[in-house]
């Protein structure tokens, strides 16, 4: 999924990357250069309006009979949609999540990006069931990542994090937390991490495209460090927006038709255009 700051897709490129990567990994052809994946998904987004958006791409094998063989001779199906992006509420950034265990029951090639969802369905279901934000996946005593994010540990002034391997999806926003970690200078491992190294843990913060980077404050119903958002997580946040800035503008530039979340009328009354979907 990728997100638009402000009217411009961010690091569109870097989601296409990880696009071909995963249909590699499942042996699914893809139908369209990058370039042409460019131009599909901007007309898409554009078409859409939100000046705030999340682009969603699916790509599948193909109309065939049921099968458990791959289908011969059929043409892959792509849907993108797009749907406004309401940002994550500023108390619940100023004051961090909770999260719970859960145990990691998805297959093996977590890596790869599919709609292969149910575990992390049931993962998140947990977590709300719980009345937590978030449901940080463990498998064999190790934590791999969140449901619906990537997991960082601040463990004796070092941050840590799962090595990527096929059990973590490589998260994009992940990719740059990383990249802003190692220019601020701050000492950084990527190794397993055990469950019980989380709950002693000074800071824990999530990654992910629409929560950006976001500090749990409790796991487990216990606190994590002082209670309150860190000071590593405070500041990658604050980087990670200056990038969003320099890449993308400020927040009060409003670019063309598609910087505006425009509204359409039904039988006379006006409705959000919540959502667009076109089938290439």
């Amino acid at each position: 999924m990728v997100r638009s700051y402000h009217g411009v897709l961010f690091r569109l490129d870097e989601h296409l990357d990880r696009l071909a990567q995963s249909a590699k990994g499942i042996r699914l052809p893809l139908r369209y250069s990058r370039s042409q994946w460019r131009r599909l998904i901007q007309r898409a987004y554009a078409l859409s309006r939100f000046s705030e958006g999340k682009v969603y791409v699916q790509v599948t094998r193909g109309p065939s009979p049921r099968d458990h063989r791959f289908p011969n001779h059929v043409r892959p199906t792509t849907v993108v949609t797009v749907r406004r992006l309401d940002p994550l509420a500023s108390m619940v950034r100023e004051h961090g999540v909770s999260a719970v265990t859960v145990p990691d029951l998805r297959w093996g090639r977590c890596d790869v990006k599919s709609v292969n969802l149910l575990a992390n369905v049931l993962a998140k279901e947990e977590a709300r069931a719980a009345g937590a934000f978030e449901a940080i996946l463990v498998r064999d005593g190790t934590v791999t990542e969140g449901a619906v994010s990537n997991c960082f540990a601040v463990i004796n002034g070092a941050v840590v994090t799962s090595p990527t391997d096929p059990s973590i999806l490589p998260g994009i926003t992940r990719a740059l937390a990383v990249e802003l970690i190692q220019r601020e200078g701050i000492p950084f491992q990527e190794r397993p991490i055990a469950v019980d190294e989380y709950r002693r843990a000074d800071e824990i913060f999530l990654t992910g495209t629409t929560i950006e980077v976001l500090s749990v404050v409790s796991l487990d119903g216990h606190k994590v460090g002082t209670g309150s958002p860190g000071q590593i997580a405070r500041l990658l946040y604050d980087r990670f927006m200056a990038v969003v800035a320099d890449e993308c503008g400020p927040s009060s530039k409003r670019p063309g038709r598609r910087g505006i979340a425009r509204r359409r009328k039904t039988d006379g009354r006006p409705v959000d255009c919540l959502r667009r979907r076109v089938v290439l």
